[in-house]
């Protein structure tokens, strides 16, 4: 761009910033200073084109908020009128001797054009013009505003709250929400201020009538007493003046009035209002009564059969054209996609489906996700998807959705990378019902199992939920149903879902916020595959890499070339303990933890020495009994529903978690290292303390 067209570009956006403080000194001089008649044509006129442009930009709004500006614009406008009239009302009293064009030729125009010249007439004229104006529009836009703006203030807590819901749901990001927010107080905002400029419209019309009133009795007093004129021949003058000069305001005031009408009438549409009036009076049904009875009147005895009939005839043609093309629009032909020209050949998508998350359904599902329906699950899906994100620290993928004609009708099934995680059955057209545990009744209704918990429910009828919230159960919808047991799966198998490709935006988002911290993570002294199993390890025993930056300065400080994967995430728990308990109990809570008999502790680490690097390196009679034993301790605290923590020694850490990850999987296995030193710890059970276990002559695999 040159230094030519920059200039241009501040000299008109200059120009556009000066356009409204001249208008208001135009509008002080108008006031103060005598202008000639002239100056008064060229205003009248450009009063009326602004009042016609302000008609017709309200008219084309397709809601009230497409023009905000309209309570300030009436403000400026009515202000303009009435500088006007103060500046007519000079030149009439002080030249009106000297003829009917001595305050200009549109005054005139109305006087003589509007009312033929004669001031009787034209005062009926303006009679009735003030009555539409004062007692029919400003009256009733006045009521429509001030019932708009006491409605609207009363529902703003309503819709922010609304706003907070559907933000916390993950439903909108926290950006959509402030531009939620921001529409809602604007709304609220324009209904006040049309309210009170409302006010303006009236004022305005009340001072047209004491400015007419002026006008006509000071002219008749001037011309008597200063000008010799009779009194009829001053009357004549002076009356046809002052109803010319009303007329000349009252026009454009009516046209503003019709604008904030059909403002504050709106009702918000996706068309404007001619486009929303003709859609809807465009239903043939309601043409052909009109037709009917327009005959019936137009045939009857001394009737105007010439005006009534054609009426009728009209009203016919019209009904008889929009059910033809209602019909037509019925009968078009659906667009078939076109059949691929080569049917043997087959595309790498025919045999490979590149979903990560996958859910399938059967054919009586499909108003689960038909967007006629408002797709209630296609919405619960995005909101979950976008709070694992969040909460899991890598961006959770695309979920696909499609049927299956191999299930059955009200089966689904979730797959994690090609792979079966879970399926159920369930039935849109009713409500699951899950046993809490304290019922005082029962509902009757189909038996059946929460899919994510394994719960007692029943699927009942949607007219039964009153009853079954008073019976004691907990009422949800099949989609939150299967929108449950897919948030559950996702959480549990986090570490299939994450990859490379996610690893990778991991540090590059990194790169932006720490740059030397990933340049000596990646690609020394962990390579991007190291990277990627090292945080699938973490995700397997759910911790979130959400503080990503936290867990690189773990793998920078402790990654030696010589260590395993398995090695580098024990080492990078260690140091990364504090994130692990936050996400168990809060911070000045104390940790509730299980631990082992110290003599069970050297048996484990004996197992542990002998095993080496074997998966399971616990024999079988140990593991059982370990596996009794911390479940019979953790069962009270699983009843309580209170968080707690497994601790063992480092060593015996990674083969206990993945021991009791099947028995206990909400349960995490925490080794010594990883509780921080100023923790609190309240050791609830010891295993094999009191109750000891006997020792197994062989303990390794």
């Amino acid at each position: 761009m040159t230094r030519s067209d920059i200039n241009g570009k501040i000299w008109v956006n200059s120009a556009k910033g000066a356009v409204l403080p001249l208008a208001i000194l135009a509008l002080v001089t108008f006031m103060m200073v005598p202008v000639p008649a002239i100056m008064l044509d060229i205003g009248f006129i450009t009063n009326i084109m602004i009042s016609l442009a302000v008609l017709m930009v309200a008219l084309n709004a397709t809601k009230p908020l497409d023009f905000s500006s309209f309570p300030t614009v009436l403000l400026f406008t009515t202000l303009f009128r009435l500088a006007l009239n103060v500046a007519s009302t000079r030149v009439v009293l002080v030249q009106g001797h000297t003829g009917h064009d001595a305050a200009g030729y549109v005054i005139q125009a109305f006087g003589n054009f509007l009312i033929g010249g004669d001031y009787v007439v034209g005062i009926f004229v303006f009679a009735i013009l003030m009555i539409i104006n004062l007692v029919v529009i400003t009256k009733g836009a006045g009521r429509v505003s001030e019932v708009s703006a006491r409605f609207t203030l009363d529902a703003m807590p309503g819709k922010q709250m609304a706003i907070d819901a559907d933000l916390n749901a993950g439903l909108v990001t926290a950006e959509e929400a402030k531009i939620r927010r921001a529409e809602v107080a604007t709304e609220a905002d324009f209904y006040g201020s049309m309210d009170g400029a409302s006010k303006f419209v009236k004022g305005d019309a009340v001072a047209g009538i004491l400015i007419l009133v002026i006008n006509i009795v000071g002219g008749i007093v001037l011309g008597v007493v200063s000008h010799g004129l009779d009194i009829s021949q001053a009357a004549q003058t002076y009356v046809l003046l002052a109803i010319g000069d009303g007329l000349v305001a009252q026009v454009p005031a009516l046209l503003l009035s019709i604008a904030a009408a059909s403002i504050v009438t709106r009702v918000k549409s996706d068309r404007d209002l001619s486009g929303q009036i003709s859609s809807q009076f465009g239903v043939g049904k309601a043409w052909i009564p009109v037709a009917g009875i327009l005959t019936v009147l137009g045939i009857l005895p001394g009737m105007p059969h010439v005006i009534i009939l054609p009426a009728a005839a009209v009203a016919g043609l019209v009904a008889w054209r929009l059910r033809k093309a209602a019909k037509t629009a019925k009968e078009a032909p659906v667009d078939v996609p076109a059949a691929p020209e080569n049917p043997a050949h087959i595309e790498w998508s025919d045999v490979s489906d590149g979903a990560v998350l996958g859910l399938e359904i059967g054919y009586g599902l499909i108003g689960l996700v038909d967007e006629r329906k408002d797709a209630p699950l296609i919405g619960r899906i995005t909101g979950i998807r976008r709070q694992l994100s969040r909460e899991l620290g890598f961006v959770v993928p695309m979920i696909r959705v499609k049927d299956n004609l191999a299930l059955g009708a009200n089966e689904y099934r979730i797959t994690i990378a090609g792979v079966v995680v879970g399926e159920d059955e369930l039935w849109p057209e009713e409500l699951l019902a899950l046993d809490s545990g304290d019922l005082t009744g029962t509902v009757e209704g189909r038996a059946a199992r929460d899919p994510t918990f394994g719960l007692d429910a029943i699927w009942i009828d949607t007219d039964r939920r009153s009853e079954a919230v008073i019976a004691g159960y907990t009422v949800v919808d099949p989609s939150t149903v299967v929108a449950t047991h897919l948030n559950h799966l996702i959480v549990h198998n986090a570490s299939e879902i994450f990859g490379m490709d996610e690893a990778k935006k991991l540090l590059d988002t990194l790169k932006e916020v720490a740059p030397q911290l990933a340049e000596g993570l990646s690609p020394q002294p962990l390579s991007l595959a190291q990277i990627t199993a090292l945080c699938r390890a973490l995700l397997a025993e759910g911790i979130a890499l959400k503080d990503f930056r936290r867990i690189a300065e773990a793998m920078v400080t402790v990654a030696r070339p010589d260590m395993s994967t398995d090695m580098l995430a024990e080492a990078v728990r260690a140091r990364i303990g504090s994130l692990i308990i936050q996400n168990i109990v809060p911070v000045k809570m104390p940790l509730p933890v299980i631990t082992l008999d110290g003599e069970l502790e050297g048996l484990l680490a004996q197992a542990m020495r002998v095993a080496g690097d074997a998966q399971h390196p616990i024999e079988p009679a140990l593991a059982q009994r370990l596996i009794e034993q911390v479940s019979e301790a953790a069962r009270p605290l699983l009843a309580q529903a209170r968080s707690f923590a497994i601790v063992t020694s480092p060593i015996a850490r990674r083969a206990l978690s993945r021991l009791f990850k099947p028995h206990l999987p909400e349960t995490p296995v925490l080794s010594f290292l990883e509780i921080p030193d100023g923790k609190p710890v309240e050791v609830v059970a010891v295993v094999g303390n009191e109750n000891r276990i006997n020792r197994v002559e062989r303990l390794a695999a």
